[in-house]
């Protein structure tokens, strides 16, 4: 199968690694000439990571450009910076470049995917494939159906996902975030409200989130957790708690002026913590060195 991965930044890249690594063809789209240089180490970088031959590199084409032969590509997956007008261009010439039989999907974290396939005119076969990262470790990706998405391209998209040993599930309305970061950032939402209140610091937050819900995660779902202690328990706790979550309908102001501060986080040594090189990289290595385990029950 001809794989086209348009973007090779750090989820493009390993994408373009887990297809290459089930034995496809891949052709990697950059037009960043500072970001395509650094591809191969990064690729060296993930097979050492996960103790393979250092060969998939071989199986990857990195190309600096999308050219016509992109019609050749059975699956292309877009995989470039959150901006919606850019991936509004690229999906239109997409959809001028390949065939109608050609999939095409966004590796968007919460841009809606009709939004992205607007200017398609074969939108039947426009999807989200929503990765995690680093998505050879994490292997979930959402698999959004938009209105216009046929069950046929949701089934075929769902199947190549599976045969390259990642594990797909289906989101049937496309909305923003689709499911797994409209979660997550529930909870950072509360996270930096509990923060900005004074009600602990961020050291806290981290803290107990690893140490309390956040490992039983791995094993209970939220809901599957409702059912375990009883749902009437749940509703007991909702009738205290809810009224006084935050429900902030913008970005709270810790967050704006911590970024407008130049506070965004381990790369600028600082975001709600302080953050040295060495600390920064002890938290990727740890991320890195995490073996989740596989097809936990649903």
């Amino acid at each position: 199968m001809n794989i086209t991965i348009i973007g090779a930044g750090r989820m493009g890249a390993a994408i373009a690694c887990i297809f290459a690594a089930a034995g496809h063809r891949v052709s990697l789209v950059e037009t960043n000439p500072q970001v395509r240089a650094t591809v191969p180490d990064r690729i060296a970088g993930i097979d050492q990571t996960l103790e393979r031959a250092s060969d998939i590199g071989d199986r990857i084409q990195v190309r600096d450009a999308l050219t016509s032969d992109v019609a050749q590509s059975d699956f292309v997956i877009e995989a470039v910076s959150e901006n919606l007008e850019i991936k509004q261009a690229i999906f239109k010439e997409l959809d001028r470049l390949c065939p109608p039989g050609t999939i095409l999907a966004s590796n968007t974290s919460v841009i809606p995917i009709t939004s992205i396939g607007l200017g398609v005119n074969h939108r039947h076969r426009v999807v989200g494939t929503h990765f995690w990262n680093p998505p050879f470790i994490f292997r979930l990706v959402e698999v959004v159906q938009t209105e216009s998405t046929s069950p046929e391209v949701v089934e075929r998209t769902m199947s190549i996902l599976k045969s390259v040993g990642q594990e797909p599930v289906h989101i049937r309305k496309d909305v923003p975030g689709f499911v797994g970061n409209r979660l997550q950032h529930a909870l950072k939402r509360e996270a930096i409200a509990l923060v900005e209140a004074g009600v602990c610091d961020a050291e806290t937050v981290d803290f107990v989130v690893k140490n309390s819900f956040g490992p039983r995660l791995a094993v209970l779902g939220p809901l599957e957790q409702s059912d375990l202690v009883g749902l009437d328990l749940t509703l007991a706790i909702h009738q205290v708690l809810l009224e006084t979550l935050d429900c902030s309908r913008a970005p709270q102001k810790l967050l704006v002026e911590r970024v407008a501060a130049g506070k965004t986080g381990m790369k600028a040594g600082e975001g709600f913590r302080k953050w040295t090189r060495e600390q920064a990289q002890a938290v990727q290595d740890r991320l890195l060195a995490y073996k989740p385990n596989r097809k936990s029950q649903a």
